[in-house]
């Protein structure tokens, strides 16, 4: 009966955490399921990238 209880708790606490980033996911502090992973290629390089790179030396 305690290895029931134990599966019915993590269950629990797995839904709860999944509709808690999906909550968080809504208001876009996060990314969980529904809008997938960012595409760093695609993202704008950051000023101290720029700083570093070796295209500015002459």
């Amino acid at each position: 009966m305690e290895i029931i209880v134990a599966f019915a708790f993590a269950a629990a606490v797995l839904f709860g955490a999944d509709r808690l980033l999906l909550w968080l996911e809504s208001r876009g502090h996060v990314n969980w399921r529904r809008k997938g992973r960012r595409r760093l290629s695609e993202e704008p390089t950051t000023g101290l990238d720029s700083m570093l790179s070796d295209h500015s030396r002459r």
